[in-house]
Formats: C-alpha cells, sequence, structure tokens
C-alpha cells in the first residue's frame, strides 16, 4: 500500500477497489525478469491511490551525468516529454480563463516582433497545429544528438529559440501529416508567458499545480540560454504526476474540485493523427496526448498516455477507472517505453477482478 502524506490522495488496500494485491505485488519480481531500469510505479483506482513502490537505479536527472539514484514517495523526476501533455492541459487554463480566444489563432499573432522572419504557409499555421504536431514546419528530431540538422538541440543551444523555430520553413500544408516537434510546444509556453505575463512556471504553479495540491515541482530553464524548457524540463514527483492522469480520468477534476474544463479534456484526447515511430509503438496522438491499446488476457483495452523519454509514463485506462504512473532511466535504450506496457497488460489489467 502507498504511504500516506498530507497531498491530496486518499490511500487505500488494492482489494478494497476491487484489484488483486498480490498480482501487483509481482510487479517487482516481473521487473527483474525483463531487467527494466524502473524507479516507480503507482496505480491509483476508482480516483484512490492504491500502489506504490520505488527502486533504485542509474538514472540521468536533468543536466547531471548518469549515476546511481534513490527514489522514494517525496523524490522529483524528469517527466522529460511528458511536459509536452501538461502544456496542452495549460493551453486549456488560457482558453477557459480568455487569455486565448481558441485553437485557431494564428500562432505569427503572438510573435508581432518577429514578423520580418515569416515565410510563406506561417500565417496558416494554428494553436490547432501546434498541439497536433501537425504545423507543417521543417523539423527533425530523429537524427543523432550531435547532429546540427537534429533540431531538438536547438532549443537548448540558440539564444532566441523562439526566433529559431520561427525562422523554419512551412515543408507541408498544416494539418496534413504529423511530425514528433518539440519546437511546437515551446512556442506555445511562450505563448502561454505572453498572454498571462507569468513564466511558464508560474502560470502552471498558480492554475494547474496549486488546485491539484502540488508544492513541489519545478520546470527546468535550458542552461545556455535560460529560457524554460517548455517540453521537456518538468520535474514531478510520481504521485503528482499520477495526479494529471487523475485530473484527466475526472473529466479535469481533482477532488470535486474543476481544474480543466471538460470540453477541453475531451478535444485533447480526440485521435487526430497516426504517430509512429516514437516510443516504441503505434500510437494516435491528439492534444500533445497519445492514444493507444494493449491486449491483456485477451481483451484490447484502450488508454491514454503522457510519455516521456527514458520510460516516464502517465498511462490512463478509462474503461477500467485506473490510473498508472512509471518512471525509469532507460535514457536511449531499446527497452524505453516498454516496461511500462508490459506491467500494464501483464500486471495491473490482469489484477481487475470484475472486468467492466
Amino acid at each position: 500500500m502507498p504511504v500516506t502524506l498530507d497531498d491530496g490522495w486518499t490511500v487505500a488496500s488494492p482489494e478494497s477497489v476491487g484489484l488483486d494485491g498480490a498480482r501487483l505485488c509481482g510487479i517487482e519480481q516481473r521487473l527483474k525478469f525483463t531487467d527494466s531500469d524502473v524507479h516507480a510505479v503507482l496505480i491509483a483506482c476508482h480516483g484512490k491511490l492504491v500502489f506504490e513502490q520505488y527502486f533504485a537505479g542509474l538514472d540521468q536527472p536533468w543536466g547531471q551525468p548518469e549515476g546511481p539514484h534513490d527514489f522514494d514517495a517525496t523524490t522529483r523526476h524528469d517527466m522529460r516529454s511528458a511536459s509536452k501533455s501538461i502544456v496542452s492541459l495549460l493551453v486549456g487554463i488560457a482558453i477557459d480563463r480568455r487569455l486565448i480566444a481558441g485553437v485557431n489563432e494564428p500562432v505569427v499573432k503572438f510573435f508581432p516582433e518577429y514578423a520580418a522572419l515569416k515565410t510563406a504557409g506561417w500565417d496558416n499555421v494554428t494553436l490547432h497545429h501546434l498541439l497536433t504536431m501537425s504545423s507543417g514546419i521543417q523539423w527533425d528530431e530523429t537524427l543523432s544528438w550531435t547532429d546540427p540538422k537534429n533540431d531538438e538541440p536547438h532549443l537548448g543551444y540558440e539564444a532566441d529559440p523562439v526566433h529559431y523555430v520561427l525562422s523554419k520553413p512551412i515543408a507541408a500544408a498544416p494539418d496534413t501529416a504529423w511530425v514528433y516537434n518539440g519546437g511546437g510546444t515551446d512556442l506555445l509556453g511562450s505563448i502561454l508567458e505572453r498572454v498571462s505575463g507569468k513564466s511558464l512556471e508560474a502560470f502552471a504553479r498558480d492554475y494547474l499545480f496549486k488546485p491539484l495540491d502540488v508544492t513541489d515541482f519545478e520546470w527546468k530553464s535550458y542552461p545556455k540560454n535560460g529560457k524554460i524548457a517548455a517540453a521537456a524540463g518538468l520535474r514531478l514527483r510520481p504521485r503528482d504526476a499520477a495526479k494529471i492522469g487523475q485530473l484527466l480520468l475526472n473529466d479535469g477534476a481533482w477532488n470535486g474540485r474543476q481544474v480543466i474544463p471538460p470540453d477541453w479534456i475531451m478535444q485533447s484526447v480526440i485521435p487526430r493523427f497516426q504517430a509512429t515511430g516514437y516510443f516504441g509503438g503505434l500510437f494516435f496522438y491528439g492534444y500533445q496526448w497519445w492514444m493507444g491499446r494493449s491486449l491483456a488476457e485477451g481483451n484490447e483495452v484502450k488508454w491514454v498516455a503522457a510519455m516521456g523519454w527514458g520510460g516516464q509514463r502517465i498511462l490512463v485506462i478509462p474503461d477500467l477507472d485506473i490510473v498508472m504512473m512509471t518512471t525509469s532511466g532507460l535514457f536511449g535504450r531499446p527497452k524505453e517505453g516498454m516496461a511500462a506496457l508490459d506491467i500494464l497488460a501483464n500486471s495491473v489489467i490482469p489484477s481487475v477482478r470484475d472486468k467492466q
């Protein structure tokens, strides 16, 4: 059972919510069998936190070399690209607070001082296209990190990363092709800062994390240019990351308080593109959220997820009213992402005694 902390979670036993606790306790042995460098596994069911286990292992915390680390319920962990899903929630909050008119607003509207950079096609790029990674911006994150043609490192190395992204040509008509693009998420982060007059970290703290009883988090900045890393820099305790999944499951509510408009949650998890080649699977993509399915005991089970490099996963299984959160240190390793889906399919879903 999870430890009891004053953090908003109701703690209960697996059996009290209809889960097989013995089956869940086999997760540790399964992780040893699959040789997975998982740091945390948390499970919530019917709104209660019912399983929590931490493991020591290798990690690469933001800006640090790889090395051994211990983890517990109070340890923050890099979320990496799971940060993108949180940015999407913040966009929904900004729209609800009338700081942004809607997803069809043109991106260039928010950056008038960069008007001279604008090339053909940019006028047609909207927030919707950034959210769905269908902007058509010429962008490639698949190359080696040391390859200058890899666009992602430029977000941290360029003196002005906004200038870098806005200077890229539009290679395809918006809404016609899906290309993984952290630069688009960084633009969304900059837009949130501009319309709110707050740093992204402060905006997230005031309008998302405070209502979730999240008091211990940080959103890292790129060391060379000081710009907050909207697409990858969030660090959360796994218990708090699991709250994000519960928020999604509850149509934007946490402990009876509406934090995100229900319509934004619905819009975020509509499959809009087939997303291939990332995180070891074949998935659908919505508003910075991933959608997929697992095969468990002969049945297909759908899920929604925030995914981050190294094996950071917030998995939401609506049909079973379950949230599963994992952190790990599988950075750039072949098994990245496999551990979470293996646990889900072979331990968590089979532990449900009364399948819905």
